[in-house]
This record gives C-alpha cells, sequence and structure tokens, in this order.
C-alpha cells in the first residue's frame, strides 16, 4: 500500500507541472497571434481595395486645377486640417481620386481668382472663383465627426460633379468670415465680386 504523504506529494508535483504546462504553451499563443496578424492584414487588404476600387469609379474626375502664377492678393487665410471632400450634400460618398481622400495640414488662401489648397505631403488644388458655390458651417464630412458648427465645408464645382470640401482651421472662429466671403451670390453677381466685397468689410 503506497505511503499517504507519498502520494499526496507525487500528486502535487503533477499538478505544478500541469499548470506550468498550461502557462507555457507557446504553440497555441503563437497561432493566435499569427491568426490576429493575418486577420488585421486582410481587413487592411480589403479597405485598401475598396479605396481603390472607388478612385476606379471616379476617374471621369479630371486632373484637379493649379493655382495660376499670380493668384492676386491674399484675402483670407486659414491654418488647419483638410478633412476630404465628398459628393455635395452627401457626406459619406468620399472622393479619393486626384488625393482628394487625403486628409492633411492644409494652408487656405483665398484671393479674387479663387481658393488656393495647399497640403503639405499631399497634392496641392486650386478652386477658381467661378467654380466656388459657397460655403457653410458643418460638422462632418467623409466620416469624420466634429462638434456643431466645427467644420468649414467649401462647396465648388469640377468637371460634372458637385463637391463638398471639409476644413478646420486651427482657429474655429475665423470659419465665420470664411462662410461670409464665400456666401452664395444672387445670380446676375460674379463671384469673385462677392469674395472683395466679403473680404473688405
Amino acid at each position: 500500500m503506497p505511503h499517504p504523504l507519498r502520494s499526496a506529494e507525487v500528486l502535487s508535483v503533477l499538478a505544478t507541472e500541469r499548470k506550468s504546462a498550461e502557462v507555457t504553451d507557446w504553440a497555441a499563443r503563437i497561432g493566435w497571434l499569427v491568426g490576429l496578424v493575418l486577420f488585421v492584414a486582410l481587413v487592411y487588404w480589403l479597405m485598401r481595395e475598396g479605396w481603390k476600387w472607388r478612385g476606379t469609379l471616379q476617374s471621369d474626375l479630371p486632373e484637379l486645377p493649379t493655382a495660376p502664377a499670380d493668384p492676386g492678393a491674399p484675402q483670407l487665410t486659414l491654418h488647419g486640417r483638410y478633412h476630404g471632400s465628398t459628393t455635395a450634400g452627401q457626406w459619406l460618398d468620399r472622393i479619393v481620386a486626384h488625393g482628394l481622400g487625403a486628409r492633411s495640414r492644409v494652408e487656405l488662401t483665398l484671393t479674387a481668382q479663387g481658393l488656393d489648397v495647399v497640403r503639405p505631403g499631399a497634392s496641392d488644388f486650386f478652386v477658381p472663383a467661378d467654380r466656388i458655390r459657397g460655403a457653410r458651417l458643418d460638422k462632418g464630412i467623409a466620416g469624420k465627426v466634429l462638434a456643431e458648427g466645427g467644420l468649414l465645408v467649401i462647396t465648388w464645382t469640377h468637371g460634372e460633379r458637385l463637391i463638398d470640401s471639409g476644413f478646420r482651421s486651427d482657429h474655429a472662429a475665423e470659419h465665420t468670415a470664411w462662410v461670409e466671403a464665400l456666401a452664395a451670390p444672387a445670380a446676375d453677381t460674379p463671384l469673385h465680386t462677392t469674395i472683395t466685397e466679403g473680404a473688405d468689410r
């Protein structure tokens, strides 16, 4: 008959070894880690393919205009962030063609000739004054949601599309002056005249 004390010691050793084996089951842990990495890689690939497909669907969008050699004297400037562009009135229908989908820092300059959009690390573009259709304060664009009125949305035309582009100044109080300067004019009033008058006020 086995000695009771020795049997208890054996059982204790076996239990300790079993716990150690459970804690050091590296094969299972590595398997879970590899599975997680593969899942993240798959999600990233699907997002990238979706982005490329959206760009293909928007291939009819012409190249973005660039600023003229002499854009004129600045009337308003803004430093902040560019949050993206969408089809006008559809804040989730993101436009990605020609780099319009890339969020970035931005410097906006308004002149009598139009709106110069300079984006470090992304494509710059220029919106001629006769293509600007107005501006408003909003809270979201291209899936980005901010506080009510925390976003300056400028509406403009490019090719056959009416586009909303969202900007947020480092000093949100500046937004109101931009909305006033870019207010949609009467049908018989050239927009560049409205811009000039707004800047003079």
